[in-house]
């Protein structure tokens, strides 16, 4: 019996040690040494095929979990290095992309870096309104300003201040100008005919100017008051900030620039028109014959005539001719000179283009020009004079008769 039984457990070995010769895998020196180790040992054949196939089954799903975790890892660096490809792609297929960017970056840095402005402090002005019912006028009053901007080289300005009613503008006040300050005090009053069914249609405009002799005076900034907002029973008095000025839409008729001379020891006034520009085209051909007529004047009254040769075909003429008036010392403060621009017209009337009047009892840079004279005998004292329409200086020359 023991025979019979031995005689398959070989014939099973040998044949298991064959067919694992014959099996090449990763462990297969590990196998045929266990198998032989079992040749030794006497162990039935059926534990010896369950052995070797867990044996089997065990290497097996080691070599699976090695190659998955090697295909994964190759996988997920693919996956990176695709993404990191795609996104390149997305950003490089749009036109401009990066320059966008970055110029959207610098952008947003420039507004991370910028402050927020400080609004421009163009100074207060103190004013004062009134309205007299009995006589159906509108009393201003320019008091004061306080806080203006240095508009000159050295720091100051030469401020002044021009009144008048919106939307008409036919009468327009100025006060005097002073000299190299920022907080000037004016006291000055001025009146506007108007009847007070009309008032509240009115808007009273305050410009302050800064005076500059021999250019174009600049606007430090102005106030806009609607009379329509003001409860005139009774007197109103205030400071208000100035706001940014808006040029002025009335038609421009152009300066002139004149110089004044007077010595009192001879009673001889002398006023040199040196030149005019930007004169109002009054012609068809879109020029003008400009000439300049001077009235010496006094109480509203013509006392002598003076007038310059006429320019032909120009806007801005040069004249350079002198014109003498005897005045005597105790007259100087009470005379005016008016200046006309006219149009010279062969055939029907010559038409005034613009007018300006100079004197002591005048007012703004036409006052300031004359006392210039004034405190500087014998010496010329030259300036520019913007004009403004004939009918506005005839009122005025017709208020101080």
């Amino acid at each position: 019996m023991s025979g019979k039984v031995q005689r398959p457990v070989s014939l099973a070995l040998s044949l298991n040690t064959s067919s694992a010769a014959n099996h090449t895998h990763p462990g297969g020196h590990s196998i045929h040494k266990f198998m032989n180790e079992l040749r030794r040992t006497h162990v039935p054949s059926v534990q010896v095929a369950v052995l070797c196939l867990v044996t089997l089954c065990t290497v097996l799903a080691c070599s699976l979990c090695v190659w998955k975790k090697c295909i994964k890892k190759k996988n997920k660096d693919k996956d990176k290095k695709t993404g990191k490809e795609k996104d390149n792609c997305d950003t490089e297929m749009i036109p401009g992309f990066k320059e966008k960017a970055k110029e959207e970056h610098s952008k947003d840095a420039e507004l991370s870096d910028e402050e927020p402005k400080e609004e421009e402090n163009l100074g207060r002005l103190q004013f004062s309104l009134d309205y007299n019912f009995t006589d159906n006028t509108l009393v201003v009053g320019v008091l004061q300003a306080s806080e203006l901007p240095a508009m000159d080289v050295g720091g100051s300005s030469d401020p002044y201040v021009k009144v008048y009613l919106l939307p008409d503008k036919k009468k327009k006040f100025e006060t005097k100008v002073h000299r190299k300050t920022l907080e000037p005090t004016f006291n000055e009053t001025f009146t506007f005919k108007v009847p007070y069914s009309e008032l509240g249609g009115k808007t009273l405009v305050m410009t302050v100017y800064d005076f500059d002799r021999f250019s174009k005076h600049d606007a430090i900034g102005d106030i806009k008051i609607p009379m329509s907002s003001i409860d005139f029973s009774q007197s109103l008095q205030e400071w208000r900030e100035l706001q940014k000025a808006e040029k002025e839409e009335s038609e421009r008729l152009g300066d002139i620039c004149l110089s004044l001379r007077y010595v009192p020891t001879a009673g001889k006034l002398t006023v040199v028109i040196l030149e005019a520009k930007n004169l109002k085209k009054m012609d068809v051909g879109g020029l003008s014959d400009p000439y300049v007529k001077l009235h010496l004047m006094q109480n509203g009254k013509r006392l002598k005539k003076k007038k310059t040769t006429i320019k032909k075909n120009t806007l801005n003429p040069y004249y350079n001719e002198s014109f003498s008036f005897e005045v005597a010392s105790d007259l100087i403060e009470k005379v005016q000179v008016a200046v006309t621009v006219l149009d010279y017209d062969k055939i029907g009337k010559n038409d005034a283009i613009g007018k300006t009047l100079l004197g002591g009892t005048c007012t703004g840079t036409e006052q300031r020009h004359w006392l210039d004279m004034l405190a500087n005998p014998r010496r010329p004292i030259a300036q520019w004079h913007s004009l403004k329409p004939e009918e506005d200086i005839n009122a005025l020359i017709s208020n101080k008769k």
